[in-house]
């Protein structure tokens, strides 16, 4: 509103100067095409909020200053019309003045040129083009130039949200990365600890023996454990290009069983088809699955579990089974992040993962697509 005024005001100033002051002709007439004049500058402030209208009425006044005149004033107010019709206006209304203004320059030119011969033609064919044309395609080059501007912004606006997504995505799918690696680290270890904590508070206060191996079991998850940790942490607090020590993989799944067996669970291992090696993320996570099963087996299955692991053509097929045990010889409760974190390692190297009760037994089935040659 304040630029319009401000063209209005500006345009009828310019129109007294150059009418009022400038124009040689009578008083009556100067009067007149600065009436004329003051049409065109409301026709040039209103051209923006309405652009038909400041059109119309821009161009009614240029006509009469025409009959009456010519006058600069009215000229250059009625270019400044056009030149906003064409930044502001529909897509329509500047094909329009463009198809009316060559059609308007090619009948002044034809007619001077029969009249008046081709000098004249030709100069005032250029300036009414001057007038009516270029006004017209400047305002669609600014107009299509602020409508590249505001697609660009659009666009940069919506790749920040994408990246403001993926930073969410990736500190979300990092956090749930950090919490599985945690629970395997710990958890599993620590739930042993637990077990066989509550079993010596339980035992007899002569029974030295078994309170003595209970012991010994503790202190060597615990001290596991706590390497492992401090293995995460040190892994964690690497750059990006620092590469972590060895990983675990299906090769300590032996040491492993010989741990768990300690407990009193009794592990039995089957191994079909010729052991490889298997990609570094197939395996830890076969690692980390074979550990989480026999650490539930411990908290809730009986006397003994069975470990198949069977190498196939293309992928690699773990099998935990295990008796369901009674909840009272086996108080320890989870919490279900260790089926959670068993999927979710699976999911992500697109294998397949399903465990439940059958018959008595508790089953986990997992299946991790692994290449026969490895690079």
């Amino acid at each position: 509103m304040r630029r319009d005024l401000l063209i209005i005001v500006a345009s009828i100033a310019g129109a007294a100067v150059l009418t009022l002051g400038a124009h040689d002709g009578p008083t009556e007439l100067r009067w007149q095409l600065f009436g004329a004049a003051v049409v065109a500058s409301v026709a040039a402030g209103i051209t923006r909020a309405r652009p038909v209208g400041g059109v119309l009425l821009g161009t009614a006044a240029a006509l009469t200053d025409q009959v009456l005149g010519p006058s600069l004033a009215t000229v250059l107010i009625y270019t400044q019309v056009l030149y906003d019709a064409g930044v502001y206006g529909s897509r329509r209304l500047p094909r329009i003045l463009l198809w009316c203004g060559a059609m308007a320059t090619v009948a002044v030119t034809v007619l001077l040129l029969l009249e008046r011969g081709a000098a004249p033609a030709a100069v005032n064919g250029v300036l009414v083009a001057l007038i009516l044309i270029v006004p017209v395609i400047t305002g669609l080059s600014v107009r299509e130039w602020r409508d590249r501007s505001a697609a660009d912004r659009r666009h940069a606006e919506q790749v920040a949200r994408l990246a403001a997504l993926d930073d969410r995505q990736a500190v979300a799918a990092e956090r749930t990365r950090m919490a599985r690696e945690l629970h395997d680290v710990v958890a599993n270890h620590l739930s042993v600890v637990a077990i066989h904590a509550t079993g010596a508070l339980a035992l007899p206060a002569d029974d030295h023996a078994r309170r003595e191996q209970a012991l010994s079991v503790i202190r060597e998850h615990a001290v596991r454990g706590l390497a492992e940790l401090r293995e995460s942490i040190r892994v964690l607090r690497m750059d990006d290009t620092a590469r972590p020590g060895v990983d675990v993989g299906l090769d300590g799944v032996p040491a492993l069983a010989e741990r768990i067996g300690q407990t009193g669970l009794d592990v039995r291992t089957v191994v079909d088809g010729e052991p490889r090696n298997l990609p570094i993320a197939v395996d830890m996570a076969a690692y980390r699955i074979v550990q989480e099963s026999l650490t539930n087996a411990v908290k809730h299955g009986g006397d003994e579990v069975t470990l198949e692991i069977a190498y196939g053509a293309d992928d690699l097929l773990l099998t935990v089974t295990n008796p369901v045990g009674a909840p009272e010889v086996h108080p320890a409760e989870g919490s279900g992040a260790g089926l959670v974190g068993m999927r979710e390692r699976a999911s992500l190297l697109g294998g397949t993962f399903a465990a439940g009760a059958d018959d008595g037994h508790f089953r986990v089935r997992v299946s991790l697509p692994a290449a026969r040659e490895v690079p």
